[in-house]
């Protein structure tokens, strides 16, 4: 079988995959929502509701029903792309809130991506580069420093450090109440405010960014530093790059021209897959900041015990894992002709 027609029939069958993950993974999160201590009514009425009234409420959304005609009801709606509405805020579609939600934690991530990427592959090239020496011990306690410093004590801590003690930085929040935010089609305060040539929005919206995604992407960077270092350290030590220094061919030259290009072919991997888990995953983050992203639209919904605002977004979020997964392995079979399917 040629390569172009086994890379066809592997993506068909990740294609074929990708349903079979997101209904396990719906189907979980439907099955321990309701497993879990708690009753929606209860919170969105009060423990000291009438039971008359909370019957009712529980009639008028449906959670009356037995467990398995409310799991058929809901696969049915996934079905029409039917997200449902919020139980906690009335006439709210799910689909309302990540619209409303999504363009925050996008674009969190995106920069918080960009930092982890400019210092962790700057650093992790640095270490590998000069092996047994100060800058390569120093790589290597900054990949197990990052990886292990939690994330919530990390955000406080810049906090403490730049917001409060130092006023370099606002403590949290997107954008000022006292300013009018960034209006336009993308939602990304940073990008709209350049379409609009609104360069003060554009520099208060880098303003209340920097903080937040220096933390995430700092400590996303010990990831990445350590796949460069340890990938680039075997790619100088392989034969085709002695051949190339016996040529007489400089060093920085086959650092970035030959060593690199192939140390970089698992990051890709991991850059991906990172930036699918991200978009989930930045939840301290936006919970310390009070950033008004999706990630923090989440556990305001498990809080409240809203089923279908935390169904719907967990559904998004694997959605977009499953795409970005699928992706990723196209790219990489693309990159690295030694992949084989």
């Amino acid at each position: 079988m040629s390569r172009s027609k086994a890379l066809q029939t592997y993506i068909y069958s990740r294609l074929l995959i990708a349903p079979l993950m997101i209904w396990t993974i719906t189907t979980l999160i439907f099955i321990i929502l309701r497993l879990t201590p708690g009753d929606p009514a209860d919170v969105m009425l009060g423990p000291r509701a009438p039971a008359s009234a909370k019957a009712e409420w529980r009639a008028e959304n449906g959670l009356d029903a037995p467990l398995w005609m409310q799991y058929l009801s809901y696969m049915s709606s996934l079905l029409r792309l039917d997200l449902g509405s919020s139980l906690a805020s009335q006439g709210q579609t799910v689909w309302q809130i990540i619209g409303q939600h999504f363009p925050a934690t996008l674009e969190l991530t995106l920069f918080s991506m960009l930092v982890a990427v400019l210092v962790g592959v700057g650093v992790g090239m640095l270490a590998a580069s000069r092996p047994n020496t100060g800058f390569d011990l120093g790589g290597r306690l900054f990949g197990i420093i990052t990886y292990a410093v939690p994330m919530y004590w990390f955000g406080m801590l810049l906090q403490l450090v730049f917001a409060v003690q130092l006023r370099w930085f606002p403590i949290g929040t997107r954008f000022p109440l006292s300013m009018p935010p960034p209006t336009g089609p993308t939602g990304l305060y940073v990008l709209d405010s350049l379409l609009q040539l609104n360069f003060g929005q554009f520099f208060t919206s880098l303003y209340y960014l920097a903080l937040p995604s220096l933390t995430l992407g700092l400590l996303l960077s010990g990831i990445f530093e350590r796949m460069v270092r340890v990938n680039l350290k075997q790619t100088l030590q392989s034969d085709y790059v002695e051949a190339a220094r016996a040529r007489g061919i400089p060093e920085a030259r086959i650092l970035y021209a030959h060593a690199l290009k192939n140390a970089l072919i698992p990051v890709i991997t991991v850059l991906g897959l990172t930036f699918a888990s991200l978009l989930g995953g930045a939840l301290l983050t936006e919970v310390t900041f009070s950033w008004p992203g999706l990630a923090n639209r989440l556990y305001e919904a498990i809080s409240l015990r809203d089923y279908r605002v935390v169904q719907g977004i967990m559904v998004f979020f694997s959605v977009i894992v499953a795409v970005a997964s699928i992706a990723i392995d196209i790219l990489n079979a693309y990159v690295d002709p030694r992949i084989r399917y």
